[in-house]
């Protein structure tokens, strides 16, 4: 039992951070991020194919991608487990350099497709996302391919089951940290101009903004905090592997969990992760039991698939706008008016 609430906490902190991401770009801005997966997957690069190759600089060691890097990285563990700040250095810097890097791609990213509408951009962006994708896993110099890489354990200086609970508490405080950037953020002007464009995109140009501008920084900020997930799923597992970044488990089951909870809402978003996450491991946990229970005639391992795939048809048709609907935003003066009259 202890396992379980370890995973569901684990794993609703590092989904809660991909589908905040994404409710800034799909529930505020209406930019369908079919590639979301993308941005997880550069928050993982950024840790596994720079961070590591800076590590093969600094150690001076030779051979191929895989073998430099088993080297460097064994040797930066043994100076972590001796060294605790040596691995809270590095843990800082990899979400630095995750963040920085899921801004510039994310940036890039929207570019080719930043002026098309809704269905034809959302294709866009999947598609791109899937070519980077199948590069990342069939080209070896990139993080390994489908052999994959060792990343150091920021966390080697703890010693058995008391690492995954000091990770949790990693990932949840970041979780946090990400809910009050977004709180922030999404009620300033900056905010509601996304939510207007999100509504009708010529109304805010006939007002003077920019559409292309409000779409790239709202793709490089969603970008960037999606990023981190990505760095933290590499530095628990201690490896990236590419082919583990697939568009079902980090962009399909995210907008599950923002659809589920309520899009342009973050407490909704919070309620939808939670929901999922704990259908996810329990589903996982027992999913063998409930194979013999049921008497499925497949394997368990698609269960998940089916069910969740079932769940969006019947969000969508009964509860479109999710456990909690999006609330109206009030300014301080409007509440001044409403509060009078």
């Amino acid at each position: 039992m202890i396992e379980l609430i370890g995973l569901i906490l684990l794993w609703f902190g590092i989904y809660y951070i991909v589908s905040s991401s994404l409710n800034l770009e799909f529930g505020y801005a209406g930019i369908p991020n079919f590639g979301k997966a993308l941005s997880v997957l550069v928050g993982a690069i950024a840790v596994g194919g720079i961070l590591n190759r800076l590590l093969i600089l600094y150690f001076n060691t030779k051979g191929s991608l895989v073998e430099a890097s088993t080297y460097a990285v064994s040797n930066i563990n043994q100076i972590i487990a001796h060294d605790p700040l040596m691995g809270f250095l590095i843990l800082i810097a990899s979400i630095i350099l995750a963040v920085i890097c899921g801004m510039i791609v994310g940036a890039i990213f929207i570019l080719p497709s930043a002026k098309l509408k809704e269905d034809y951009l959302g294709v866009t962006l999947l598609a791109i996302s899937e070519t980077i994708f199948l590069i990342s896993i069939y080209d070896l110099n990139i993080v390994g391919g489908y052999f994959g890489l060792s990343v150091p354990d920021v966390l080697a200086f703890i010693p058995g089951d008391l690492r995954l609970w000091a990770f949790i508490g990693i990932v949840l405080f970041m979780a946090f940290l990400v809910y009050l950037f977004f709180e922030r953020l999404l009620n300033t002007p900056f905010g509601r101009v996304l939510k207007a464009m999100r509504e009708n995109d010529n109304t805010v140009k006939a007002f003077g903004r920019d559409i292309m501008m409000l779409r790239i920084k709202a793709m490089a900020i969603g970008s960037g905090v999606g990023a981190i997930a990505g760095a933290l799923y590499v530095l628990y597992t201690a490896n990236i592997v590419a082919n583990s970044f697939t568009r079902t488990e980090w962009t399909f089951f995210p907008f599950l969990m923002v659809l589920l909870g309520g899009k342009g809402n973050n407490k909704g978003v919070i309620v939808g992760t939670l929901i999922y996450v704990i259908f996810k491991v329990l589903l996982d946990y027992y999913k063998y039991d409930i194979k013999n229970l049921l008497h499925i005639p497949f394997e368990p391992v698609w269960f998940s698939y089916i069910l969740f795939g079932v769940i969006m048809l019947l969000i969508l048709y009964y509860k479109p706008d999710g456990l909690l609907p999006e609330e109206p935003v009030l300014t301080p003066p409007v509440k001044k008016y409403l509060k009078k009259n």
